[in-house]
């Protein structure tokens, strides 16, 4: 119960609960997971098997189940969060033209990015692989894609952007509806931290996204089709 309620001895409301909980799911498991997933990723420096080995192979079919479920269930239950918040927010930049309200909308704007650039992600990346093919995807395949496929390049250089934004932001109004910063030094204090985060996770993405280009630009153009073709 808020401080607030408490004082007042009214109960906390349905919609409160929600915020909180749709706000706890976007920061605790959701951004611990993707620090850890673009840090992992960083072992496309190290070659196709330090890669695979930190992104895409499991110690048993449970650890594969269970990372998922860590993942995909807070991700379903904040985007379907999201998508309520979306239904009821109002752009009004012209009318308060001021930086919090372009984070604001920014916030947004980057939410409806995120939720197509995770879904194609995640189902191109980790489970169209494994359920349709039979086997995780190959670092091959996904750095011949980034050299030789301008779109595939460009999506994931715009997604790793939105997703770092969505969730450093994400953590700033985090802290503030939570009550964890509430004076000027405090929030000061605070900006720092999150262009700090923001600025991590997007090296950490942009870096990974570069390894991989460098590696697939050292692959012939034709390599993945000639794959498939013999499969």
């Amino acid at each position: 119960m808020s401080s607030a309620a408490a004082s007042t001895g009214r109960p906390v409301d349905g919609s409160f609960i929600r915020s909180r909980l749709g706000s706890f799911l976007a920061v605790v498991p959701l951004t611990i997971w993707t620090i850890d997933h673009l840090w992992n990723n960083l072992a496309a420096f190290k070659g196709a098997e330090a890669w695979q080995s930190q992104v895409t192979e499991y110690s048993h079919p449970i650890a594969f189940v269970a990372s998922s479920l860590v993942a995909l269930l807070p991700l379903a239950l904040h985007t379907i969060w999201g998508i309520g918040r979306l239904r009821t927010s109002k752009v009004n930049i012209a009318r308060y033209p001021y930086f919090s309200n372009l984070k604001y909308i920014l916030q947004r704007i980057t939410a409806v990015g995120v939720l197509f650039f995770l879904g194609a992600h995640i189902w191109l990346a980790m489970l169209q692989p494994r359920l349709v093919v039979g086997r995780p995807e190959p670092f091959a395949d996904i750095a011949h894609e980034m050299a030789h496929h301008v779109p595939t390049l460009l999506v994931y250089t715009l997604g790793v952007l939105g997703v770092s934004y969505h969730l450093a932001n994400g953590l700033h109004t985090f802290a503030m509806g939570w009550g964890i910063a509430t004076s000027r030094r405090a929030l000061r204090k605070l900006q720092a931290v999150i262009w700090v985060v923001f600025l991590g996770m997007l090296a950490m993405g942009w870096g990974s996204i570069y390894a991989l280009y460098d590696a697939g630009s050292q692959l012939p153009a034709t390599t993945v089709q000639q794959t498939n073709a013999s499969r």
